[in-house]
């Protein structure tokens, strides 16, 4: 009923949420509005329907609903499919021309082959080779996608082992007590959040949306009322002061312990409101901070595709170079040790080859004295040559034996690898059969999802336009209400004004009537009218004075310029007597010389 009140007398809020609803839905509402004429179904009573005539009547009725379903639903596919005639006559156009060219030069390289012999058995390899060339594209873009397959379950393999550490790392370092008072933790500050603070928002929420709404639901406010209302609000504030001092003096005394306390939990419950939102934040940057982290990972494992160290790896990680550089210092002064018994033997050598030459010279010098020169080289010649020869036949008993364990255990090996990755090619023949599959529905989805994208993007095109055109109608149409509005109140307050004109005018009262406003217009028009009374008789008396005034100003310059001849003369007359004295006395002075 409220609602129905509300659409009567034109209420805003019922209005405008009509109309945001109207207006987001324009094109939906349309066609609900023109199916309905087609598809709401007329109920017939069924003591009706049991004669056979209205009976097939309705049954005909039903399927015609049921086939203008599904031309309607064809009609939208084509809607949305983004193809017009025109474009697939062009295409159909386009085709035939180039079926023709194709056609024109089939023909003549069949001429052309037909005068080269066998040539239907090299079109026959010809075709065949570019079948298996097809192939060979068609199985490299399979090892490809594979490949990328495989790459990208190695990765999530190594996510999953990652976390699968972090787990299990996190589990090793918990215990039981850890956890359960962090449980607790967890809960009290939930319960706190469910049972204070979130009502407390949700009822400051609801009160501003409900001043909100009041304010929408008033008219529109002057200055002068907004200035009522400042001066209205401070009194309420002055009043409310009062009397919180009132009652504070009525019932709290100086000696009362008990506002020292309420002082206390105020300030304890807004401290503890302040550390609740302090640990909501942390608890949303620290989240924001965990899923960072976690991008960054997947960035590193796309980059280098080895894992990422966590903080513990990290220092065992540490630990270990450290180790090993106290290793590579030892090894290094063993190394110095060991080249520099390395030079000493060296030396020792070379001392030893030298007495063995000298030696050998001797034992050359002593053979040719004997007679049997050669004795000794032959001799040393046969045992190496003997010990060669067996060395080779040992390395030979060897050889044999290494080849034949290693093609023992290469035709183990491959036969344990063919077992092993039987049930793998399997399984790869049913995933390369279901990823077919997948990439044919994947483009048929992508085909649809493209036209319903282009038919949507033009749905909002239209509906943007027409939203901004609805839009600048309201803005046109509040600004003339708003100029109406204005002009009416002007008219209200002119015509105000005259109906107190008009009561002061015809009111018996004389001090009234002088206070309406004709009576002082025609008491300024009175006043005026004397006003240039008098100046037009002073113009009158100005302009007969006039020339007798302008002979006198003459006469006066006259005067001052003949007195102004009179000062000069004098002047003159004062400068020559004083000069003759001068030369008066320089005469006198002369003569007493």
């Amino acid at each position: 009923s409220a609602f129905r009140q509300g659409l009567v007398t034109g209420s805003k809020p019922v209005i405008h949420h009509v109309l945001h609803w109207l207006l987001q839905r324009t094109n939906e509402l349309r066609k609900r509005a023109y199916l309905a004429n087609f598809l709401v179904k007329l109920e017939v009573p069924a003591e009706f329907l049991q004669d056979d005539t209205v009976a097939d009547i309705n049954k005909q009725y039903e399927e015609l609903m049921e086939a203008f379903k599904t031309l309607h639903k064809e009609h939208e596919q084509l809607k949305t499919s983004g193809l017009s005639t025109a474009e697939i006559r062009r295409d159909i156009s386009a085709m035939e021309e180039e079926k023709d060219q194709l056609v024109k030069r089939v023909e003549c390289l069949k001429k052309r082959v037909e005068t080269v012999q066998n040539h239907q058995r090299m079109l026959e390899i010809a075709r065949q080779l570019r079948l298996e060339k097809e192939r060979e594209e068609s199985l490299a873009q399979q090892k490809h996608e594979q490949k990328n397959q495989l790459f990208h379950a190695e990765q999530r393999l190594q996510r999953a082992q990652l976390q699968l550490k972090e787990m299990q790392h996190a589990v090793a370092d918990s215990k039981p007590e850890s956890l359960m008072k962090k449980l607790e933790e967890e809960i009290n500050f939930n319960s706190y959040l469910v049972s204070e603070k979130t009502p407390r928002e949700v009822e400051s929420k609801k009160t501003s949306v409900y001043l909100l709404q009041k304010v929408v639901a008033e008219p529109a406010m002057t200055q002068s009322d907004l200035t009522a209302l400042e001066s209205e609000l401070n009194e309420v504030n002055a009043q409310m002061n009062q009397l919180n001092e009132k009652r504070m003096r009525k019932y709290e005394p100086t000696d009362s312990k008990f506002s020292m306390y309420r002082q206390q939990a105020s300030i304890i419950s807004r401290k503890k409101e302040a550390k609740a939102e302090e640990l909501q934040a942390a608890k949303e940057e620290m989240s924001s901070m965990e899923r960072q982290m976690q991008q960054k990972t997947n960035q590193a494992h796309e980059l280098e595709g080895s894992e990422v160290l966590t903080g513990d790896e990290f220092k065992q990680y540490v630990n270990k170079l450290r180790s090993k550089n106290t290793t590579y210092k030892k090894k290094r002064l063993e190394i110095a040790e060991i080249t520099a018994e390395c030079g000493i033997l060296q030396r020792t050598e070379e001392l030893l080859k030298q007495r063995h030459e000298a030696i050998q010279q001797q034992l050359q010098m002593t053979e040719e004295k004997k007679g049997i020169s050669g004795y000794s080289y032959t001799q040393e010649e046969l045992e190496r040559v003997s010990a060669v020869k067996s060395e080779m036949d040992e390395m030979k008993g060897r050889t044999l034996d290494n080849m034949s364990e290693m093609v023992k255990k290469m035709n183990a090996l491959v036969a344990e690898k063919k077992a092993s990755l039987a049930p793998v090619i399997k399984e790869l023949r049913q995933l390369r059969q279901k990823c077919q599959e997948l990439t044919q529905e994947c483009e048929e989805k992508k085909i649809q999802y493209d036209s319903c994208a282009a038919g949507l993007e033009s749905n909002r095109s239209a509906l943007e336009q027409e939203v901004k055109g609805l839009l600048e109608e309201c803005v046109q149409e509040e600004s003339t209400y708003r100029y109406i509005n204005c002009m009416r109140r002007n008219l209200k307050v002119q015509l105000q004004r005259a109906e107190e004109e008009m009561k002061a005018y015809g009111s018996p009262d004389p001090q009234e009537r002088r206070k309406a406003i004709r009576e002082q217009y025609t008491r300024i028009i009175l006043e005026q009218e004397n006003l240039g009374k008098k100046l037009r008789e002073k113009q009158k008396v100005v302009r007969e004075s006039h020339g007798p005034n302008m002979n006198q100003m003459k006469m006066w310059q006259d005067f001052e310029q003949l007195m102004e001849c009179k000062r000069e003369c004098f002047l003159k007359q004062q400068n020559q007597t004083a000069i003759g004295q001068v030369i008066q006395e320089g005469g006198k002075d002369r003569l007493v010389l």
